[in-house]
Protein backbone atom coordinates (compact mmCIF):
# COMPACT_ATOMS: atom_id res chain seq x y z
CA UNK A 1 0.00 0.00 0.00
CA UNK A 2 1.84 3.06 -1.23
CA UNK A 3 1.16 6.73 -0.69
CA UNK A 4 1.45 8.80 -3.88
CA UNK A 5 3.93 11.65 -3.79
CA UNK A 6 1.93 14.90 -3.77
CA UNK A 7 2.39 17.25 -6.69
CA UNK A 8 4.81 20.13 -6.08
CA UNK A 9 3.36 23.50 -5.10
CA UNK A 10 5.00 26.85 -4.64
CA UNK A 11 6.12 27.73 -1.11
CA UNK A 12 3.61 29.43 1.18
CA UNK A 13 3.66 33.23 1.24
CA UNK A 14 5.98 34.75 3.81
CA UNK A 15 3.13 36.08 5.92
CA UNK A 16 1.69 32.59 6.27
CA UNK A 17 1.87 30.95 9.74
CA UNK A 18 3.97 28.21 8.09
CA UNK A 19 6.80 30.77 8.13
CA UNK A 20 6.41 31.59 11.81
CA UNK A 21 10.09 30.79 12.24
CA UNK A 22 11.29 31.57 15.73
CA UNK A 23 7.86 32.44 17.03
CA UNK A 24 7.01 30.23 20.00
CA UNK A 25 4.17 27.84 19.32
CA UNK A 26 2.45 25.30 21.54
CA UNK A 27 3.67 21.74 21.10
CA UNK A 28 0.99 19.07 20.84
CA UNK A 29 3.43 16.27 21.58
CA UNK A 30 5.69 15.16 24.41
CA UNK A 31 4.94 14.13 28.00
CA UNK A 32 3.79 17.58 29.17
CA UNK A 33 1.05 17.80 26.55
CA UNK A 34 0.00 14.18 27.10
CA UNK A 35 -0.33 14.73 30.84
CA UNK A 36 -2.41 17.92 30.64
CA UNK A 37 -3.65 18.89 27.18
CA UNK A 38 -6.27 21.23 28.64
CA UNK A 39 -3.49 23.47 29.94
CA UNK A 40 -2.23 23.79 26.36
CA UNK A 41 -5.71 24.59 25.06
CA UNK A 42 -6.11 27.25 27.75
CA UNK A 43 -2.87 28.95 26.71
CA UNK A 44 -3.84 28.71 23.04
CA UNK A 45 -7.13 30.54 23.65
CA UNK A 46 -5.12 33.75 23.96
CA UNK A 47 -4.78 33.58 20.15
CA UNK A 48 -8.54 33.40 19.61
CA UNK A 49 -10.34 30.47 18.03
CA UNK A 50 -7.43 29.59 15.69
CA UNK A 51 -3.91 29.14 17.04
CA UNK A 52 -0.46 28.14 15.70
CA UNK A 53 0.82 24.78 16.95
CA UNK A 54 3.57 22.27 16.30
CA UNK A 55 2.31 18.69 16.02
CA UNK A 56 5.73 17.05 15.61
CA UNK A 57 9.27 18.44 15.47
CA UNK A 58 9.30 20.94 12.62
CA UNK A 59 5.68 20.30 11.61
CA UNK A 60 3.52 23.42 11.97
CA UNK A 61 -0.25 23.67 11.68
CA UNK A 62 -3.17 25.81 12.76
CA UNK A 63 -5.41 24.39 15.47
CA UNK A 64 -9.06 25.37 15.62
CA UNK A 65 -10.08 25.51 19.28
CA UNK A 66 -13.41 27.39 19.04
CA UNK A 67 -16.66 25.44 18.67
CA UNK A 68 -18.34 27.72 16.13
CA UNK A 69 -15.16 28.08 14.09
CA UNK A 70 -14.74 24.30 14.07
CA UNK A 71 -18.24 23.90 12.65
CA UNK A 72 -17.45 26.55 10.04
CA UNK A 73 -14.48 24.52 8.77
CA UNK A 74 -16.18 21.13 9.02
CA UNK A 75 -19.27 22.31 7.13
CA UNK A 76 -17.52 24.31 4.37
CA UNK A 77 -16.03 21.88 1.83
CA UNK A 78 -16.11 24.65 -0.77
CA UNK A 79 -13.46 26.52 1.28
CA UNK A 80 -11.57 23.74 3.06
CA UNK A 81 -10.40 20.56 1.37
CA UNK A 82 -9.63 17.20 2.96
CA UNK A 83 -7.09 16.24 0.26
CA UNK A 84 -3.56 16.09 1.80
CA UNK A 85 -1.97 16.44 -1.64
CA UNK A 86 -2.57 20.15 -1.01
CA UNK A 87 -0.15 20.06 1.97
CA UNK A 88 2.58 22.37 0.69
CA UNK A 89 5.17 21.71 3.39
CA UNK A 90 5.08 17.98 2.67
CA UNK A 91 5.17 18.52 -1.10
CA UNK A 92 8.21 20.82 -0.99
CA UNK A 93 10.13 18.72 1.53
CA UNK A 94 9.85 21.14 4.47
CA UNK A 95 8.11 18.28 6.25
CA UNK A 96 10.08 15.09 5.52
CA UNK A 97 8.20 12.03 4.31
CA UNK A 98 9.39 10.09 7.37
CA UNK A 99 7.96 12.58 9.87
CA UNK A 100 6.06 10.62 12.54
CA UNK A 101 2.76 12.38 11.77
CA UNK A 102 2.80 11.66 8.04
CA UNK A 103 1.17 8.18 8.25
CA UNK A 104 -1.85 9.79 9.91
CA UNK A 105 -2.00 12.75 7.52
CA UNK A 106 -0.70 11.68 4.11
CA UNK A 107 -3.01 11.07 1.17
CA UNK A 108 -4.72 7.72 0.77
CA UNK A 109 -7.49 7.11 -1.78
CA UNK A 110 -10.19 6.70 0.84
CA UNK A 111 -13.32 8.48 2.03
CA UNK A 112 -11.39 10.41 4.70
CA UNK A 113 -8.99 12.18 2.34
CA UNK A 114 -11.17 12.89 -0.69
CA UNK A 115 -13.65 15.57 -1.70
CA UNK A 116 -16.63 15.89 -4.02
CA UNK A 117 -17.68 12.98 -6.22
CA UNK A 118 -14.77 10.77 -5.14
CA UNK A 119 -15.76 11.21 -1.51
CA UNK A 120 -19.43 10.54 -2.25
CA UNK A 121 -18.64 7.29 -4.07
CA UNK A 122 -16.31 5.95 -1.39
CA UNK A 123 -18.44 7.18 1.50
CA UNK A 124 -21.52 5.59 -0.06
CA UNK A 125 -19.79 2.20 -0.22
CA UNK A 126 -18.85 2.42 3.46
CA UNK A 127 -22.26 3.65 4.62
CA UNK A 128 -24.14 1.00 2.66
CA UNK A 129 -21.87 -1.82 3.87
CA UNK A 130 -22.03 -0.78 7.52
CA UNK A 131 -25.80 -0.47 7.13
CA UNK A 132 -26.00 -4.21 6.48
CA UNK A 133 -24.69 -5.00 9.99
CA UNK A 134 -27.51 -6.43 12.14
CA UNK A 135 -27.62 -4.26 15.32
CA UNK A 136 -28.93 -7.15 17.43
CA UNK A 137 -26.21 -9.46 16.16
CA UNK A 138 -23.62 -6.78 16.89
CA UNK A 139 -24.85 -6.40 20.46
CA UNK A 140 -24.84 -10.17 21.00
CA UNK A 141 -21.30 -10.46 19.71
CA UNK A 142 -20.07 -7.61 21.92
CA UNK A 143 -21.74 -9.20 24.95
CA UNK A 144 -20.21 -12.59 24.17
CA UNK A 145 -16.75 -11.09 23.62
CA UNK A 146 -16.97 -9.06 26.82
CA UNK A 147 -18.02 -12.12 28.84
CA UNK A 148 -15.12 -14.11 27.38
CA UNK A 149 -12.60 -11.46 28.41
CA UNK A 150 -14.12 -11.00 31.88
CA UNK A 151 -13.94 -14.78 32.38
CA UNK A 152 -10.20 -14.54 31.74
CA UNK A 153 -9.49 -11.75 34.21
CA UNK A 154 -12.22 -12.42 36.79
CA UNK A 155 -10.48 -15.13 38.86
CA UNK A 156 -7.27 -13.06 39.17
CA UNK A 157 -8.79 -10.17 41.15
CA UNK A 158 -6.74 -7.57 39.29
CA UNK A 159 -6.12 -6.57 35.68
CA UNK A 160 -4.89 -3.88 33.38
CA UNK A 161 -8.21 -3.15 31.70
CA UNK A 162 -6.57 -1.32 28.84
CA UNK A 163 -4.46 -4.23 27.64
CA UNK A 164 -6.67 -7.09 28.84
CA UNK A 165 -10.10 -5.69 28.01
CA UNK A 166 -10.32 -2.34 26.23
CA UNK A 167 -7.73 -3.14 23.57
CA UNK A 168 -8.88 -6.71 22.93
CA UNK A 169 -12.65 -6.21 22.74
CA UNK A 170 -12.67 -3.89 19.69
CA UNK A 171 -10.32 -6.31 17.90
CA UNK A 172 -12.64 -9.25 18.53
CA UNK A 173 -15.59 -7.22 17.24
CA UNK A 174 -13.67 -5.99 14.18
CA UNK A 175 -12.51 -9.51 13.32
CA UNK A 176 -16.07 -10.78 13.49
CA UNK A 177 -17.67 -7.94 11.50
CA UNK A 178 -14.97 -7.84 8.82
CA UNK A 179 -14.30 -11.57 8.51
CA UNK A 180 -10.70 -11.05 9.61
CA UNK A 181 -8.55 -13.96 10.89
CA UNK A 182 -7.04 -13.31 14.35
CA UNK A 183 -3.41 -13.30 13.13
CA UNK A 184 -4.22 -10.67 10.51
CA UNK A 185 -6.23 -8.71 13.06
CA UNK A 186 -3.19 -8.58 15.34
CA UNK A 187 -1.15 -6.99 12.54
CA UNK A 188 -3.87 -4.45 11.84
CA UNK A 189 -4.14 -3.35 15.45
CA UNK A 190 -0.35 -3.24 15.93
CA UNK A 191 0.00 -1.06 12.86
CA UNK A 192 -2.93 1.23 13.63
CA UNK A 193 -1.89 1.74 17.25
CA UNK A 194 1.63 2.61 16.10
CA UNK A 195 0.64 5.30 13.62
CA UNK A 196 -1.71 6.90 16.18
CA UNK A 197 1.23 7.36 18.57
CA UNK A 198 3.01 9.44 15.89
CA UNK A 199 6.48 8.62 17.17
CA UNK A 200 9.70 7.17 15.76
CA UNK A 201 8.00 3.83 15.10
CA UNK A 202 5.24 5.26 12.92
CA UNK A 203 6.84 4.38 9.59
CA UNK A 204 7.37 0.74 10.59
CA UNK A 205 3.83 0.58 11.99
CA UNK A 206 2.47 1.88 8.70
CA UNK A 207 4.23 -0.97 6.88
CA UNK A 208 2.72 -3.54 9.26
CA UNK A 209 -0.70 -1.99 8.71
CA UNK A 210 -0.29 -2.17 4.93
CA UNK A 211 0.69 -5.83 5.15
CA UNK A 212 -2.33 -6.66 7.27
CA UNK A 213 -4.91 -4.97 5.05
CA UNK A 214 -3.38 -6.53 1.93
CA UNK A 215 -3.77 -9.96 3.54
CA UNK A 216 -7.42 -9.29 4.38
CA UNK A 217 -8.25 -7.99 0.89
CA UNK A 218 -6.60 -11.01 -0.76
CA UNK A 219 -8.45 -13.40 1.54
CA UNK A 220 -11.85 -11.86 0.87
CA UNK A 221 -11.30 -11.72 -2.89
CA UNK A 222 -10.71 -15.49 -2.72
CA UNK A 223 -13.25 -16.33 0.00
CA UNK A 224 -16.05 -13.74 0.31
CA UNK A 225 -18.47 -14.12 3.19
CA UNK A 226 -21.27 -12.37 5.10
CA UNK A 227 -19.00 -9.60 6.39
CA UNK A 228 -18.33 -5.90 5.86
CA UNK A 229 -15.14 -6.52 3.85
CA UNK A 230 -16.97 -8.73 1.35
CA UNK A 231 -19.92 -6.32 1.15
CA UNK A 232 -17.52 -3.47 0.34
CA UNK A 233 -15.99 -5.55 -2.43
CA UNK A 234 -19.39 -6.37 -3.92
CA UNK A 235 -20.67 -2.79 -3.73
CA UNK A 236 -21.67 -1.11 -7.03
CA UNK A 237 -18.94 1.48 -6.40
CA UNK A 238 -16.58 -1.15 -7.81
CA UNK A 239 -13.66 -0.58 -5.44
CA UNK A 240 -10.21 -1.61 -6.65
CA UNK A 241 -7.89 -3.60 -4.37
CA UNK A 242 -6.02 -0.39 -3.55
CA UNK A 243 -9.25 1.43 -2.72
CA UNK A 244 -10.41 -1.54 -0.65
CA UNK A 245 -7.19 -1.47 1.37
CA UNK A 246 -7.54 2.22 2.10
CA UNK A 247 -11.22 2.03 3.04
CA UNK A 248 -10.32 -0.74 5.49
CA UNK A 249 -7.65 1.51 7.02
CA UNK A 250 -10.31 4.15 7.67
CA UNK A 251 -12.74 1.65 9.16
CA UNK A 252 -10.04 0.03 11.26
CA UNK A 253 -8.97 3.47 12.44
CA UNK A 254 -12.52 4.18 13.58
CA UNK A 255 -13.19 0.75 15.03
CA UNK A 256 -10.15 -0.10 17.12
CA UNK A 257 -7.93 2.67 18.54
CA UNK A 258 -10.67 5.29 19.12
CA UNK A 259 -13.01 2.55 20.37
CA UNK A 260 -10.38 1.44 22.87
CA UNK A 261 -9.98 5.03 24.05
CA UNK A 262 -13.72 5.55 24.41
CA UNK A 263 -14.08 2.38 26.51
CA UNK A 264 -11.08 3.08 28.74
CA UNK A 265 -11.73 6.80 29.14
CA UNK A 266 -15.29 5.89 30.10
CA UNK A 267 -14.10 3.35 32.67
CA UNK A 268 -11.64 5.85 34.11
CA UNK A 269 -14.45 8.35 34.58
CA UNK A 270 -16.89 5.84 36.07
CA UNK A 271 -14.29 4.58 38.56
CA UNK A 272 -12.89 7.94 39.65
CA UNK A 273 -15.52 10.67 39.43
CA UNK A 274 -17.78 10.96 42.47
CA UNK A 275 -20.71 11.96 40.27
CA UNK A 276 -20.62 8.49 38.77
CA UNK A 277 -18.92 6.43 41.49
CA UNK A 278 -21.69 7.34 43.92
CA UNK A 279 -24.31 6.01 41.53
CA UNK A 280 -22.32 2.82 41.05
CA UNK A 281 -22.20 2.27 44.82
CA UNK A 282 -25.99 2.50 44.93
CA UNK A 283 -26.27 -0.22 42.33
CA UNK A 284 -27.01 1.80 39.19
CA UNK A 285 -24.76 2.19 36.17
CA UNK A 286 -24.93 5.60 34.49
CA UNK A 287 -23.04 4.32 31.47
CA UNK A 288 -24.74 6.49 28.86
CA UNK A 289 -24.08 9.57 31.00
CA UNK A 290 -20.40 8.67 31.26
CA UNK A 291 -20.11 8.15 27.51
CA UNK A 292 -21.65 11.58 26.90
CA UNK A 293 -19.22 13.16 29.35
CA UNK A 294 -16.18 11.50 27.76
CA UNK A 295 -17.27 12.50 24.26
CA UNK A 296 -17.49 16.10 25.46
CA UNK A 297 -14.33 16.37 27.60
CA UNK A 298 -11.96 13.53 26.65
CA UNK A 299 -12.97 12.48 23.12
CA UNK A 300 -10.96 9.51 21.78
CA UNK A 301 -9.69 11.66 18.90
CA UNK A 302 -8.66 14.92 20.52
CA UNK A 303 -7.09 16.77 17.56
CA UNK A 304 -7.65 15.62 14.00
CA UNK A 305 -10.19 16.29 11.21
CA UNK A 306 -7.37 17.76 9.11
CA UNK A 307 -8.36 20.28 6.40
CA UNK A 308 -6.47 22.45 3.91
CA UNK A 309 -7.62 25.95 2.86
CA UNK A 310 -8.40 26.02 -0.85
CA UNK A 311 -7.16 29.62 -0.96
CA UNK A 312 -5.68 32.17 1.44
CA UNK A 313 -8.46 33.46 3.66
CA UNK A 314 -9.36 34.72 7.10
CA UNK A 315 -10.86 32.33 9.60
CA UNK A 316 -12.40 34.19 12.52
CA UNK A 317 -9.89 36.99 12.02
CA UNK A 318 -6.82 34.74 11.57
CA UNK A 319 -5.06 34.35 8.23
CA UNK A 320 -4.93 30.74 7.09
CA UNK A 321 -3.00 30.02 3.92
CA UNK A 322 -3.63 27.74 1.01
CA UNK A 323 -2.00 24.35 1.63
CA UNK A 324 -1.40 24.84 5.36
CA UNK A 325 -2.89 22.05 7.50
CA UNK A 326 -5.70 23.01 9.84
CA UNK A 327 -6.51 20.54 12.61
CA UNK A 328 -9.74 20.68 14.53
CA UNK A 329 -9.29 20.29 18.27
CA UNK A 330 -12.42 18.32 19.00
CA UNK A 331 -11.49 18.37 22.69
CA UNK A 332 -10.86 22.13 22.87
CA UNK A 333 -13.91 23.01 20.76
CA UNK A 334 -16.13 20.89 23.00
CA UNK A 335 -14.83 22.73 26.06
CA UNK A 336 -14.98 26.19 24.49
CA UNK A 337 -15.73 28.64 27.33
CA UNK A 338 -18.18 30.36 25.00
CA UNK A 339 -20.49 27.36 25.05
CA UNK A 340 -23.38 27.24 27.46
CA UNK A 341 -22.51 25.57 30.75
CA UNK A 342 -25.69 23.51 30.70
CA UNK A 343 -25.63 19.87 31.76
CA UNK A 344 -23.97 17.62 29.17
CA UNK A 345 -25.92 14.48 30.07
CA UNK A 346 -27.96 13.49 27.05
CA UNK A 347 -26.56 16.39 25.03
CA UNK A 348 -25.16 15.02 21.75
CA UNK A 349 -24.08 18.36 20.22
CA UNK A 350 -20.39 17.60 20.85
CA UNK A 351 -17.93 17.30 17.96
CA UNK A 352 -16.34 13.98 19.01
CA UNK A 353 -17.69 12.37 15.82
CA UNK A 354 -16.72 15.43 13.74
CA UNK A 355 -19.47 17.13 11.65
CA UNK A 356 -20.39 17.99 8.09
CA UNK A 357 -19.82 15.65 5.13
CA UNK A 358 -17.06 13.76 6.96
CA UNK A 359 -19.01 12.94 10.11
CA UNK A 360 -17.97 9.52 11.43
CA UNK A 361 -20.05 6.91 9.56
CA UNK A 362 -19.78 4.39 12.42
CA UNK A 363 -20.81 6.52 15.40
CA UNK A 364 -23.91 4.42 16.07
CA UNK A 365 -22.11 1.06 16.28
CA UNK A 366 -19.21 2.68 18.17
CA UNK A 367 -21.51 3.91 20.89
CA UNK A 368 -23.26 0.53 21.15
CA UNK A 369 -19.93 -1.28 21.52
CA UNK A 370 -18.71 1.10 24.23
CA UNK A 371 -21.98 0.99 26.18
CA UNK A 372 -22.17 -2.80 26.17
CA UNK A 373 -18.49 -3.09 27.12
CA UNK A 374 -18.92 -0.79 30.11
CA UNK A 375 -22.22 -2.28 31.27
CA UNK A 376 -20.96 -5.86 31.09
CA UNK A 377 -17.82 -5.12 33.06
CA UNK A 378 -19.57 -3.17 35.80
CA UNK A 379 -22.34 -5.76 36.04
CA UNK A 380 -19.99 -8.69 36.52
CA UNK A 381 -17.34 -6.83 38.57
CA UNK A 382 -19.52 -4.48 40.64
CA UNK A 383 -16.86 -3.77 43.29
CA UNK A 384 -14.09 -2.90 40.86
CA UNK A 385 -11.82 0.03 41.72
CA UNK A 386 -8.69 1.70 40.41
CA UNK A 387 -5.49 0.21 41.78
CA UNK A 388 -3.71 3.58 41.78
CA UNK A 389 -4.98 7.14 42.24
CA UNK A 390 -6.55 8.49 39.08
CA UNK A 391 -3.98 11.30 38.88
CA UNK A 392 -1.21 8.68 38.67
CA UNK A 393 -2.60 7.16 35.47
CA UNK A 394 -0.34 7.83 32.49
CA UNK A 395 -1.40 9.00 29.02
CA UNK A 396 0.17 7.96 25.75
CA UNK A 397 1.96 10.69 23.86
CA UNK A 398 0.84 11.92 20.46
CA UNK A 399 -1.01 14.94 19.03
CA UNK A 400 -4.09 13.17 17.71
CA UNK A 401 -5.60 10.90 20.36
CA UNK A 402 -6.53 11.01 24.05
CA UNK A 403 -5.30 7.59 25.10
CA UNK A 404 -4.39 6.05 28.44
CA UNK A 405 -1.19 4.02 28.67
CA UNK A 406 -2.73 1.63 31.20
CA UNK A 407 -5.74 1.17 33.47
CA UNK A 408 -4.83 -1.05 36.46
CA UNK A 409 -7.77 -2.15 38.63
CA UNK A 410 -8.55 -4.57 41.44
CA UNK A 411 -11.75 -6.34 42.43
CA UNK A 412 -12.96 -9.33 44.45
CA UNK A 413 -12.18 -12.40 42.29
CA UNK A 414 -15.11 -14.05 40.56
CA UNK A 415 -15.55 -17.50 39.08
CA UNK A 416 -15.78 -18.13 35.38
CA UNK A 417 -19.23 -18.70 33.97
CA UNK A 418 -20.24 -22.32 33.70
Amino acid sequence: MTTPRPAHHAAPPLDCPAHAGARTVERLYGPEFAADPMASYTRLRAHGSVAPVEIAPGVRASLVIGYDTALEVLRSPERFSKDPRRWRALADGTVPADSPVVPMMAYRPNALWTDGDDHSRLRGAITDSLGRVDPDALMRHVEHSADTLIDRIGPKGRADLLHEYGAVLPLLVFNELFGCPPATGDKLVEGMSGIFDADAGSEKANAVLAEGVAELVALKRAEPGPDVTSWLMAHPAGLTDEEMSHQLVVLLGVGTEPQLNLICNGLRLLLSDDRFAGDLARGTMPVEDAIDEVLWTDPPMANYAVHYPIHDQELDGTLVCEGEPILISLAAANTDPGLSGERRTGNRAHLAWSAGPHTCPAKGPARVIAAVALEKLLDRLPNIELEIPVEKLEWRQGPFHRALAGLPVRFPPISRRV
